[in-house]
């Protein structure tokens, strides 16, 4: 007697059977044709997709392996263009410093040239903020320098010599408040006193009756410490009195005092 276990067994051998014969039917029919069965499609497609797949793989393999291979190589090459970046600049630096002073000596050729025993120095200090308008030059007494003596640029009076130790000076900038230059404005000869006023120069003293404007030059007189005619800056602002003598001018320094690099001293 046949149990339930051998009509399942019984079944899927006659499932087999029939789907066998039907697959040898398709693929008989497709050769007596001569075209391509769809069994045979499906299991070349299968194929050339598993092919693909294993082609792909192996070339990434590939490539991994080469990239790692090179990574040392890179690494290297990577280091020596950073170095030769950075020595790059570093001469480009060097070479726009270079460029500067050239400028900057060019600028100081006249000067140097109308005063023959005129010396040439470098602002190597600026005092802390909050303290005198002064700088420190890296000329002294050994180079004879003295107190007193007048400090320009290429560009205008910078201000005179406070204190000369054998190798360094103090300069005080004409926009302190000890700064005293008798000064006059250049197109009408009028005479006045230019004092320091922290971030400019007020000059006082001037005649009433000077018809002065916004614009006019101002340069130095004959004194102490500047010969006359260097160039102080231009007057910004006028202020006149409706009663009394004298009318004062604020006046912009020529010379950059905060940027000060290359100076010249002359002799008082």
């Amino acid at each position: 007697m046949f149990t339930y276990r051998d009509e399942r067994r019984l079944f899927a051998i006659l499932s087999v059977i029939i789907v066998a014969a039907l697959v040898a039917l398709v693929q008989v029919s497709a050769a007596r044709s001569g075209t391509t069965s769809p069994l045979s499609a499906v299991v070349d497609s299968v194929a050339g997709i598993f092919e693909m797949a294993v082609g792909w793989t192996t070339i990434a393999a590939r490539s991994g392996l080469s990239k790692l291979a090179q990574t040392p190589h890179l690494v290297r090459e990577n280091a020596q263009l950073r170095s030769q970046n950075i020595r790059l600049e570093q001469q480009n630096a060097r070479l726009h410093e270079a460029l500067a002073a050239s400028s900057a000596e060019r600028g100081l050729a006249p000067t140097l040239t109308q005063n023959l025993h005129a010396l040439e120095a470098r602002v190597i200090g600026f005092p802390p903020e909050g303290e005198s308008q002064s700088v420190t030059i890296n000329r002294g007494s050994r180079d004879g320098i003295h107190r007193d003596d007048g400090v320009v640029n290429a560009d205008g009076v910078v201000g005179r010599i406070a204190e000369a130790t054998p190798f360094v000076s103090k300069v005080i900038l004409i926009t302190d408040y000890t700064s005293s230059v008798p000064a006059m404005v250049q197109g009408g000869r009028w005479w006045g006193i230019a004092k320091g006023n922290l971030t400019s120069v007020r000059m006082e003293y001037i005649s009433q009756d000077a018809p002065i404007r916004v614009g006019d030059r101002v340069i130095t007189g004959e004194a102490r410490s500047f010969h006359s005619g260097a160039l102080i800056g231009t007057i910004e602002r006028v202020e006149r009195s409706d009663t009394g003598l004298y009318q004062t001018a604020t006046v912009r320094p020529a010379a950059d005092l905060s940027s000060l690099d290359r100076i010249v001293v002359i002799p008082k």
